[in-house]
């Protein structure tokens, strides 16, 4: 296995934040996504070494682990036992310092521990494989009702339902769709991230939404009807006389749906603004002057 530099890889310095390094990330990911580079076999490479440069930097453990021990950092944990028995049974000459070693050390290390030595030992123990992070973007409209999709991850399709109503910033793992295992042990998984974008008119709390709707001066004033939009259609309103200014009424179960909660919804709350009427004509100004001498 040759050594990668994911840093390289991302284009960022190796002291770059987790703010930096996720910039970097979306930029690259954006540029050579296979959707948007069909049939490019050399974008297809890129997109696949960008998502592992970030499924390693990302995560603080394992970008401890690759700054010490470069391409064999997933075995730095079986490393780390391996040396502490060597050093238990007085043999530390070799790995009593591990400062000291060079690339090729650690190599010839790893290949007795999972290589040549694995296949005369039956008792070997399996290492569980790395986890994969990955993101993904949608709308807000996206997520109001359940739906499969598919995403590609290291280059493999991997089939997904999105439940209705998950959150911005959300986290779900997608057990055993993470990289392989060392010495038939069990695949990592997939921790997929998820970015909700609200392009809409509401604003949403968990699953329970907002919006605000312009009211006329005079129906506010005499009541009547007006038609609203919820997030699954239109309903009509019923405005009693003399409505204030910022008066909030809800609509019950007209929200959001709840989380993995089948037929749950939030509610949709509205808060009305009164709109004072503008450009007057002669006669609308008498009838106001009229109107605030009998007040």
């Amino acid at each position: 296995m040759s050594f990668i530099d994911y840093y390289k890889v991302l284009g960022v310095p190796k002291d770059a934040n987790e703010q930096t390094i996720k910039k970097a990330y979306r930029k690259l990911a954006r540029k050579y996504h296979p959707d948007l580079n069909p049939g490019d076999q050399e974008a297809e490479k890129k997109f696949k070494e960008i998502n592992e440069a970030n499924e390693v930097l990302s995560q603080q453990e394992n970008r401890k682990k690759y700054d010490e021990y470069g391409k064999d950092w997933q075995h730095a944990d079986a490393y780390e036992q391996a040396k502490q028995q060597q050093n238990r049974g007085g043999n530390q000459q070799r790995y009593s310092n591990s400062s000291q070693y060079n690339e090729s050390d650690f190599s010839d290390f790893f290949e007795s521990m999972f290589g040549g030595a694995s296949r005369g030992s039956r008792n070997q123990a399996g290492f569980r494989g790395q986890d994969y992070n990955a993101e993904l973007q949608l709308d807000l409209k996206d997520v109001y009702a359940s739906h499969k999709r598919t995403l590609t991850v290291n280059g493999k399709n991997i089939r997904i339902t999105i439940p209705a109503g998950i959150e911005n910033g959300q986290v779900i793992k997608i057990s055993g769709h993470g990289g392989p295992g060392a010495n038939n042990g069990p695949k990592g998984d997939l921790f997929i991230t998820f970015t909700i974008n609200n392009n809409s008119a509401f604003q949403r709390d968990k699953a329970n939404l907002y919006k605000t709707v312009d009211l006329d001066l005079y129906t506010a004033l005499l009541g009547g009807q007006i038609t609203v939009d919820t997030f699954d259609g239109k309903v009509k309103l019923t405005i009693k006389p003399e409505t204030q200014n910022g008066t909030r009424v809800k609509l019950k179960g007209k929200g959001f749906p709840v989380y993995k909660k089948a037929d749950a919804f939030g509610d949709l709350f509205i808060t009305y603004t009164i709109k004072t009427p503008t450009n007057l004509t002669e006669k609308e100004k008498e009838l106001f002057t009229e109107l605030s001498k009998l007040r």
